[in-house]
């Protein structure tokens, strides 16, 4: 039996970003906005996405001068760090869910070893791109530390991508970033509702470093 199929990747890609556009309005997006929304529609398939996602004034070009920079990315899980596209990075993504630490400190504080996880990025935050896309405990946890530094502006992500998926505190946690953002001056990129996702996080962040590198659909 034979199969007839597209298998130049480059036409693949270049088809998907026409149907995207054609199923999708994404006039009252930037630029580079369109660019985030057309990875986010593409990387779930759900053209309706588009009208749950929210962004920050100069979000994306707050990420993409962090990034030129290369500035620390920190992931909630192996799965986001994975996703990140390597071959436009100079610097390694960091994920502390699975360090020893973090272990530890969840068993004595009685929290989500995601929760637990954020703690170690207080020393790396500042100028850096967090990334969440499985866990709302840990969005929740990332706000609170905010909070607790709010006097202190140099501590502050030059961008937050908050897309945790799931059914409890998901669209909770994502609703509280983009409520507050704004009073803590922040940066961010979300989804809205239940959605989200490692695959759909990760590739945010893929197309501000695309469009860093001119990759423009």
């Amino acid at each position: 039996m034979t199969f007839h199929y597209e298998r130049n990747p480059q036409a693949i890609e270049k088809e998907s970003f026409r149907q995207i556009r054609e199923l999708t309005d994404l006039t009252s997006l930037t630029r580079e906005e369109q660019q985030v929304a057309m990875r986010v529609v593409h990387s779930l398939g759900l053209p309706h996405l588009v009208e749950q996602l929210r962004f920050s004034e100069s979000a994306c070009m707050s990420g993409m001068r962090a990034l030129a920079q290369s500035c620390d990315i920190l992931c909630d899980v192996e799965m986001v760090k994975q996703g990140i596209t390597k071959r436009m990075i100079s610097r390694e993504p960091l994920c502390y869910l699975n360090d020893p630490l973090t272990t530890e400190r969840a068993i004595a504080t009685r929290e989500t070893r995601s929760m637990a996880a954020v703690e170690q990025w207080r020393e790396r935050l500042a100028g850096s791109i967090v990334i969440i896309g499985n866990a709302p405990t840990a969005l929740f946890r990332l706000l609170e530390l905010l909070i607790e530094e709010s006097g202190n502006p140099m501590a502050r992500p030059a961008l937050i991508i908050g897309m945790p998926v799931g059914f409890v505190g998901a669209a909770e946690s994502k609703q509280a970033l983009w409520d507050y953002h704004e009073s803590l001056s922040v940066p961010c990129i979300t989804l809205l509702g239940r959605e989200g996702g490692s695959a759909v996080s990760a590739a945010s962040c893929n197309a501000l470093l695309r469009c860093n590198h001119g990759e423009y659909y």
